[in-house]
């Protein structure tokens, strides 16, 4: 069949449309806000192989976990499939990535032939464990950390496994919310199996065949090219994550070469730390799928990310670190280091690409959850992320109160949360003077205060970036570090680590600033009229604006006095200069 570059580009928004309304109908009828508000869900479809050719507009950190995934079920059930099968796996060291992620595999038969697979990844509430919520960073082996699921049939022929059923509703806190949001992504599966089955009525299996084998090879064509872009040769960059949440005040290294040989990449782990004892290790499947995501942020064309676009890029990651750990290493808060090398392969990457890479963004989302009772004997389970903030780059500006690209999730709404919790939140705002000062400033920190109106619960919080806040380059500043504080109901608060697992009683609060995102560039090239407006609206403090900026802001009306700014940044790289 000839090639048809308009008829593949139909093809692509058509699989995708089947995939994003997977997603929506996730988010429709979802019991949990993790799902319905914060979206911490994905989708994608895959060929019969098993290749993935389409993805919804999902978590890019989910995404490229999929291949991985569907190797370990087709590992399990190889041919073995009838229509109404649907198979479900978690586990780390089976295919997933962490407990709380349920992948979902749904095969699709036109008659009796096996065209695909849909399949939908989530973010479940709760899966046992010791801690609700089941991602604590301070669980030190995988079995604390819930109900480990290898690759099982949940539905077979169309008949539901009741004994998993039972088994899955015995284990975890809230079972009703975790069947629920079980069935939203049974129903996912159905919309992409009737979605598929309408593009065969209208062009047949040959022909939809054939369109997925052309969107693999242009996905993989678009990737070479995009890693042709990169010049020739070997890129290295170092960061650390503050620790691993049971050796407080240990530093754990992180490490990534970035090597560039025409059109193939390879990214080495080597040098990271080996797993640790905390549970912030990552499998290598999430430490993949970073990997690609990357490499996709410096692409300039709306290539589909599917299984073509991967076959150009390489993961290295010794057996045993940090990056690719060996059972029963615990794993559940995995997004602490999976995000964070990214962020340290971004760091390589920009002394081969500076203009097209930013800065370090927040350090990877902070979540926390708050499993207990309120004041009326019910028992409650909370889950939330708190999205921070993206790093500046060359002619772009951070961005502020927006999750990091590799989530892209949302802030849940105030009044969701607290219509779902026994809990008000006090504050929820912007930080002036936290982003990163820079030509291209970073984004700003976010503040969230919580108190628990309950009875008594479980408080755990996962969070990063206090000790080694995220870095600026190219001359721009590091952004603000991290905090978190506990008030015990006094009125006094006191700090507490980064990473925690705490009681909480009726009355007590906890408050989390997000790291500021680093900045791109000398502050002192900024233009003083970008200045005068991060002033006027609050993004930076006129007392801010003189020390990093070199910027003398007046009011009254809002101005600048050009004079004094001169003189201001004169003496600010005289400074600059004595010290270095």
């Amino acid at each position: 069949m000839a090639f048809d570059p308009v008829r593949l580009e139909l093809m692509k928004n058509a699989l995708g449309s089947v995939a994003d309304e997977m997603i929506l109908t996730v988010v429709r009828i979802a019991y949990s806000s993790i799902m319905k508000d914060t979206m911490d869900l994905s989708a994608g479809i895959c060929d019969r192989n098993g290749l993935m050719i389409a993805q919804g507009h999902g978590l890019p950190m989910h995404m490229g976990s999929i291949p991985d995934a569907m190797q370990a079920v087709l590992s399990q059930f190889g041919d073995r499939w009838a229509e109404g099968d649907v198979a479900i796996l978690n586990d780390p060291y089976h295919g997933g990535m962490h407990l709380p992620d349920i992948f979902m595999f749904r095969p699709i038969f036109v008659g009796d032939y096996l065209i695909g697979y849909a399949v939908s990844v989530a973010h479940h509430n709760d899966v046992g464990g010791r801690v609700p919520g089941s991602s604590a960073a301070d669980s030190t082996e995988i079995y604390q950390e819930g109900i480990r699921l290898p690759p099982v049939k949940l539905y077979e022929r169309g008949e539901p496994n009741d004994a998993l059923f039972r088994i899955l509703a015995l284990n975890v806190r809230l079972p009703d919310a975790m069947l629920g949001d079980l069935q939203a992504q049974v129903a996912a599966c159905r919309i992409a199996e009737r979605g598929i089955h309408e593009l065969v009525a209208r062009y047949g299996v040959a022909r939809l065949e054939s369109d997925f084998a052309e969107l693999l090879d242009y996905s993989e064509r678009e990737a070479r090219r995009a890693i042709r872009g990169i010049p020739d040769g070997t890129y290295t960059f170092s960061d650390f994550l503050d620790d691993d949440g049971v050796n407080f005040g240990e530093p754990v290294p992180l490490r990534a070469t970035v090597i560039v040989e025409g059109d193939e990449l390879t990214v080495d782990l080597e040098g990271c730390s080996p797993q640790v004892k905390g549970a912030i290790n990552s499998t290598l499947s999430y430490i993949r799928s970073g990997v690609y995501f990357t490499v996709r942020t410096l692409m300039d064309s709306d290539v589909p990310n599917n299984a073509g676009f991967f076959r150009p890029i390489h993961v290295i990651a010794p057996p045993g670190s940090i990056a690719n750990p060996r059972p029963p290493a615990a794993c559940a808060a995995r997004g602490v280091s999976g995000h964070r090398i990214v962020e340290v392969i971004n760091g390589a990457i920009a002394k081969a690409v500076p203009d097209r890479v930013r800065a370090a963004g927040e350090g990877g989302t902070t979540s926390y959850s708050i499993g207990g009772y309120d004041l009326g004997g019910r028992y409650i389970l909370h889950r939330e992320a708190i999205v921070g903030a993206w790093g500046g780059g060359k002619g772009r500006e951070g961005i502020d109160g927006c999750s990091n690209p590799r989530s892209n999730i949302s802030n849940a709404p105030v009044e969701r949360v607290e219509n779902q919790a026994p809990v008000m939140i006090e504050r929820y705002e912007l930080v002036a003077d936290s982003g990163g000062p820079g030509r291209w400033r970073g984004g700003m920190s976010i503040v969230r205060q919580i108190r628990f109106l309950g009875d008594h619960a479980t408080l755990q919080l996962r969070s990063d970036r206090r000790q080694h806040p995220p870095y600026g380059l190219y001359g721009g500043h590091n952004g603000r570090p991290s905090s978190n504080e506990f008030d015990d109901g006094s009125g006094s608060w006191t700090v507490l680590p980064t990473k925690f697992t705490r009681p909480l009683r009726n009355g007590q609060a906890f408050r989390h600033v997000t790291a500021g995102a680093g900045a791109y560039g000398d502050p002192l090239e900024r233009d003083p009229q970008m200045v005068l407006r991060d002033v006027r609206n609050g993004k930076v403090t006129v007392e801010g604006a003189r020390r990093d900026y070199g910027v003398s802001v007046l009011s009254s009306p809002w101005r600048v006095d050009e004079k004094a700014t001169r003189e201001l940044r004169k003496a600010l790289r005289r400074t600059s200069e004595a010290a270095a």
